[in-house]
């Protein structure tokens, strides 16, 4: 199994980043997907989820400025992440949930001020 996270950088406070999160080796469909974030020196926290059915959950914190998508055609979940702040800066990671929960590797986010 393999979660390729992908699309982490820096940017500007108030700007926008898309993370891109590809499985293999799993039925993806059949799976929550999940955004997870470390901050250094913090714990890891969920960000957002989304069920096989397309539910979605947000973390307080991130509510209307990102949204959690998924293509089951192409085994991706998305978090597009708009006018973010420099709070936001950690490495993010995807999660695939079933039976079994699978991490991906982490995509650093750097928020500047």
């Amino acid at each position: 199994v393999q979660l390729q996270a992908s699309g982490g950088g820096l940017v500007q406070a108030g700007g926008s980043l898309r993370l891109s999160c590809e499985a293999s080796g799993i039925i993806f469909s059949l799976h929550v997907m999940g955004w997870y974030r470390q901050a250094p020196g913090k714990q890891r926290e969920s960000v957002a989820s989304i069920t096989s059915g397309g539910g979605t959950n947000y973390a307080d914190s991130v509510k209307g400025r990102f949204t959690i998508s998924r293509d089951n055609a192409k085994n991706t979940v998305y978090l597009q992440m708009n006018s973010l702040k420099p709070e936001d800066t950690a490495v993010y990671y995807c999660r695939a949930q079933n039976t079994r929960i699978w991490w991906g590797q982490g995509t650093l986010v750097t928020v500047s001020s």
